[in-house]
């Protein structure tokens, strides 16, 4: 959905107990926003919840998640993330595991394709996301 918008095409979808409770997409360009990657989008859907909400949720993620999302992930012990695929970018998938979050990588050849193609045409936005500085910038 967010390629569609003309943002990044990464989504996220938060499950418990087999039903989404929370969906979300990479919303930056749409919004202007500077934090809402797929997983942000997802958390911000579900709303507030006690802590205990969190113990048996399963986050869906296309690509493997940032330190930002790594550290919403954590806050909110989320035991288990499931990742489209980690290629493209590998992000904080160790820190999770050493914080004993169960972490599955499915190596989905979709969701490398769609990645490859968007950072093959949308480089700048995509370093944008990712926070690597483009020295034109400076």
């Amino acid at each position: 959905m967010g390629f569609q918008e003309g943002g990044i095409p990464i989504g996220s979808v938060v499950v418990k107990g087999g039903e989404i409770v929370g969906r979300g997409h990479n919303r930056r360009v749409q919004k202007g926003s500077a934090i809402l990657h797929g997983e942000m989008d997802a958390l911000e859907d579900v709303g507030s919840q006690p802590a205990s909400f969190y113990q048996d949720v399963v986050l869906y993620t296309t690509l493997s998640p940032c330190s930002m999302c790594t550290g919403a992930i954590l806050l909110y012990k989320i035991p288990h993330v499931v990742i489209g695929e980690n290629k493209t970018f590998l992000g904080e998938e160790e820190l999770l595991r050493s914080r004993g979050v169960i972490v599955e990588v499915l190596n989905d050849d979709s969701c490398y394709q769609l990645m490859q193609d968007f950072i093959l045409n949308n480089s700048k936005l995509w370093n944008e996301d990712i926070g690597v500085v483009d020295n034109n910038d400076l």
